[in-house]
């Protein structure tokens, strides 16, 4: 038996059962995962964790399904990277990159939600999952589902990148690409949703879904030493990935995994998709949509479904929100590459970008450890960068030949 207790509206507090459902009957607030933290305590230690293997799974008490789990047992655990060549450069004293480019089947975080979400539809009796995506949750719903033999219908926008459309593909979905942004593809899916039975992981699953962002920070924690990091640079599409780090962080706090807790929590969006960081910046309560256009495009949510509480988060740990113009985004991943040997893709170029901003500005302080949460991998959004890298050299296949190239590039 799991430790969930109850599905709990973030709004009005009304607790519900532990089933598939996603909305407050009464208010209409999200809802959210509540557990036994006293029970929780008395089983999950340091100790316990350490004995384990080294995947997102080492910290299932504090995940919300009700037995072992059920998919994604391999994924997780990626590295925590002291990036002291990048440090450097930005000035700082002690930089991470939390690395989830590897260690995951599709090479993005969300094999994390979807591990969750997965292992919950099959213990609800669910044979159909479903999405709707910007690209990366495609690729781990039509994966990971693809291996629990679940059948799988994944929407996208239309207009995704052409090797993100391939890497859902392959696996072999009923993959649907809806001409519009995507919140019109939600909003399809949403109707969708109303009238099949089917598990779709980030509408009627999402409560479940959106825990298994927490165990991103659980590991970052775990592979400090179970010490809290000064900062923490988190990109936001919805805002859920931010909520849960800082979720994980206070939950870690709460039954005695980390001692202190003073993290500021940073929000890093493009500015052709920033409603959360634009907030932040303003001070204003309310998220105002938009109409995403940016390279970024696993970021490109124009009305963020948790775009509030990704704010109060900011405010609650003293952090900031900041915004990059696309140039800004493609310099980043190419910085991140040659100090580090991390190809990132785009929404991990809005981050590095953004923190970068956000230390020149002196809203991160030089002398603590920051984190930089890096979340997709570069080969999925090569065309970002086409025309931008450097000169291939072309040679004829004799010594001659390549020390007239050597002597070009001046070495």
């Amino acid at each position: 038996m799991g430790f969930t207790k109850a599905l709990k509206c973030r709004e009005c507090s009304r607790e519900y059962p532990v089933e598939p459902i996603y909305v407050c009957e009464f208010c209409f607030g999200p809802l959210e995962a509540v557990y036994d933290y006293d029970g929780i305590k008395k089983v999950l230690t340091r100790e316990t964790i350490a004995a384990r293997p080294r995947t997102l799974w080492r910290y299932k008490e504090l995940l919300p399904i009700g037995g072992e789990p059920q998919v994604g047992l391999d994924s997780g655990f990626s590295p925590l990277i002291k990036a002291d060549n990048l440090a450097r450069i930005l000035g700082v004293k002690e930089l991470y990159i939390k690395d989830d480019t590897v260690m995951h089947p599709t090479l993005s975080f969300k094999d994390r939600v979807v591990s969750v979400a997965l292992t919950k539809a099959k213990e609800f009796g669910f044979d159909t999952v479903a999405c709707a995506s910007t690209g990366n949750l495609a690729h781990s719903v039509s994966a990971l589902g693809a291996r629990a033999g679940l059948k799988r219908f994944v929407f996208i926008p239309a207009s995704l990148e052409k090797s993100k459309i391939t890497a859902s593909v392959v696996y072999e979905p009923n993959l649907i690409a809806v001409d519009g942004n995507y919140d019109d593809v939600n909003r399809l899916c949403s109707e969708i949703a109303n009238k099949h039975r089917w598990a779709f992981v980030n509408i009627n699953i999402r409560p479940f879904y959106a825990e298994g962002s927490k165990t991103m920070g659980f590991e970052i924690l775990d592979q400090l030493g179970w010490q809290a990091p000064d900062h923490v640079v988190v990109p936001c599409a919805s805002g859920s990935l931010l909520t849960k780090v800082w979720k994980s962080f206070k939950e870690a706090h709460k039954i005695g995994l980390i001692n202190d807790l003073h993290t500021k929590v940073y929000a890093a969006q493009a500015t052709g998709c920033s409603p959360i960081a634009a907030a932040i910046k303003s001070g204003a309560d309310v998220i105002r949509p938009v109409k995403p256009d940016t390279i970024a495009k696993s970021l490109a949510i124009g009305n963020p479904a948790d775009g509030y509480y990704a704010t109060a988060v900011v405010r609650e740990t003293g952090g900031y929100g900041e915004h990059v113009s696309d140039a800004e985004i493609i310099d980043a991943i190419k910085l991140l590459a040659a100090t580090e040997g991390i190809f990132a893709e785009t929404a991990g170029g809005v981050t590095l970008a953004a923190a970068r901003r956000l230390i020149e500005a002196g809203k991160i302080d030089k002398n603590g450890s920051t984190v930089i949460c890096i979340t997709g991998n570069g080969l999925k959004t090569q065309e970002a960068l086409a025309g931008h890298t450097g000169e291939v050299h072309h040679i004829k296949p004799n010594l001659a030949s390549f020390e007239d190239v050597l002597a070009r590039i001046g070495r």
